[in-house]
This record gives C-alpha cells, sequence and structure tokens, in this order.
C-alpha cells in the first residue's frame, strides 16, 4: 500500500501546456493564461513549461514574467508544476525560487542535459546545489527523467539517494523514458515511502494507477483533457480499460506526426484561431497536406475539444 508522506495539491494529470506564440517569438501569456483555464476546467493540472510548452527555446525571464502573469490572472498555483530545469544552476535556482514564492505545488526539473555520460554523484551535486541554493522548505521538486531527449539516464540509485537525503523536496518524478519496466521499479521502490510517480504519458496511467503510481503528465493532456482526467478519476471501475484503449486511439493519431506541430494544428483548427500554429525553430508547423490529414484522422474518430 502506498504511504503518502507527501501530501499534495496537485491532480493526477497534468498537461505539459502548448505555449503559443506571438509573431515576434514571444509567449503569449494571455492566450496561454486562457489555454491553462480551459485546462483547469477540464480537471487537468499545469505542467507549464514542458518539453511540449518549447520551453527550452525560451528565455528565462520569458517564462518567469510570463508565471507572473498566468497567477495575477487568476490561475490556481496549487495544480501548478512549471519546468524550472536548465543547464545553468544559476538559471534553475532563478526560475525554482520563482516558482516557489508564486506558491507553485512542484516543479517538474530536467537533469543538466548538455554533458553526457555524467556520473551519479555529478547528477547528486547538482540537484544538491539547487536545493541548497533556493535554501526554501516549500520547495518541491519532481525530477524529469527524459532519456530520449537528454540522453541521460537517470539510476535508481540516484532517485533513492535524493529522496533519501531531501525526503521532503525531492518527493516525485516524471517518468518519460517510455521504458515501463523502469517506471515500475521506481515505483515499486520509492512509492512506499511517499515518492509519487507520475507516468510520462497517458498510455501508461492505468499500469502506473495500478502499481501505486499517482497520475501522468502527458503530451495530449493538451487535447484530450477530460477523458484521460476521467480515467484518472475511475480507474478502478468496470469499463477502466476500454476508456484506456479509447485514450491510446486518440494518442496513436497524434503520434503520426511531430507531436507539439500536431497538437498546435488540433488547437488552432478547435479554437479557431491559426495563431496557435506557431511553433519556435527548429520546430516547424506541419505542412498544409499533413494538417489535413490529421484533422480528418480526428473527424472519422469524432474527436472534438469542447469549451476551448
Amino acid at each position: 500500500m502506498t504511504i503518502s508522506l507527501h501530501p499534495s495539491t496537485l491532480p493526477a494529470v497534468l498537461s505539459p501546456v502548448l505555449t503559443p506564440f506571438k509573431a515576434d517569438g514571444s509567449p503569449d501569456a494571455q492566450k496561454l493564461l486562457k489555454q491553462c483555464q480551459w485546462l483547469e476546467a477540464n480537471g487537468v493540472g499545469q505542467a507549464i513549461y514542458g518539453t511540449n510548452s518549447e520551453a527550452n527555446s525560451m528565455s528565462e525571464s520569458q517564462k518567469m514574467d510570463t508565471l507572473t502573469t498566468l497567477v495575477a490572472g487568476g490561475l490556481n498555483p496549487a495544480h501548478m508544476m512549471p519546468g524550472t530545469g536548465a543547464t545553468s544552476i544559476d538559471s534553475t535556482v532563478s526560475m525554482t525560487r520563482h516558482a516557489v514564492q508564486h506558491k507553485c505545488a512542484g516543479v517538474l526539473m530536467l537533469p543538466p542535459f548538455y554533458y553526457k555520460d555524467v556520473t551519479d554523484d555529478g547528477l547528486f551535486a547538482y540537484f544538491s546545489e539547487v536545493i541548497q541554493k533556493v535554501g526554501d522548505v516549500g520547495l518541491q521538486i519532481y525530477i524529469y527523467n527524459i532519456p530520449p531527449v537528454t540522453k541521460i539516464n537517470l539510476s535508481l540509485a540516484l532517485l533513492e539517494r535524493l529522496h533519501k537525503e531531501y525526503p521532503k523536496t525531492v518527493v516525485g518524478i516524471k517518468d518519460s523514458s517510455g521504458d515501463w519496466e523502469f517506471t515500475e521499479s521506481v515505483i515499486k521502490l520509492l512509492a512506499p515511502s511517499g515518492f509519487r510517480v507520475y507516468a510520462g504519458s497517458e498510455v501508461f496511467l492505468m499500469r502506473a494507477l495500478r502499481t501505486g503510481g499517482v497520475g501522468c503528465i502527458s503530451a495530449t493532456a493538451n487535447v484530450n483533457p477530460r477523458a484521460i482526467a476521467e480515467l484518472a478519476a475511475h480507474w478502478r471501475e468496470s469499463d477502466a480499460d476500454q476508456r484506456q484503449g479509447a485514450l491510446d486511439q486518440v494518442r496513436s493519431v497524434f503520434a503520426k506526426y511531430q507531436m507539439i506541430a500536431g497538437m498546435k494544428t488540433a488547437v488552432a483548427h478547435y479554437s479557431k484561431d491559426s495563431e496557435w500554429l506557431r511553433v519556435r525553430p527548429p520546430l516547424v508547423q506541419l505542412s498544409a497536406d499533413q494538417q489535413a490529414k490529421l484533422l480528418g484522422e480526428l473527424q472519422k474518430m469524432n474527436f472534438s475539444m469542447p469549451g476551448l
């Protein structure tokens, strides 16, 4: 049985929220606020500045200023987990401190991803220095494990060491390894001590919840939030596997395309706002043919994004 030593206000499902950009490439904070409010209304928390947010295409100041605008606009920081990890310790500290000052329930922290083949001792030193420099008892870190992108594998031994050394600070993980056996091993080892494990895709949502994980932080929660949140809320019911299958079908459509550009295509279409199509280099928009094909597949499934 999972013992929660670290009560959390975060929901079971969070979205690494897509970032709308203005023509000059800067984030559109007001449009992002509206999108976050729609996700909130559909039962999904906001992991702004995640991979699907194009976070590493934005500056430190852009991210901090936008967070301030979101909270000032009434978004509930108790349901927010901003991404604050960077290759620079000082940048990570600045963004993390800013999130804590805004009462965000947690931060999602990438490892320093530029240097490869680094040791567990080096990674431990990075996270430890960030924690010491932030110096706030309110800090709640969720480690972001995404080796397909970072090319850095976070070991079970490192996660256990961090959680043991900082049990009230290093409180969870988003595991986007895509390796269910690894996710399961983290849950079995650390969930009994209150470590909160989020799968990195709703494809693993039922398996995570049944094993003792807390939910998922998933790209397609940007476009299919209510269905994912409802499965997380009703995963013990008899139709749960059927619901999971329906989620997997939607995911499979978007997975055929560059995910960020594909989801922005859907948001642009269903919100009737073509500005949502913008992505930041090196990403590019889907071609007109790709957009038409994606939207055609969604229409065949009777997919919709009500209230957007």
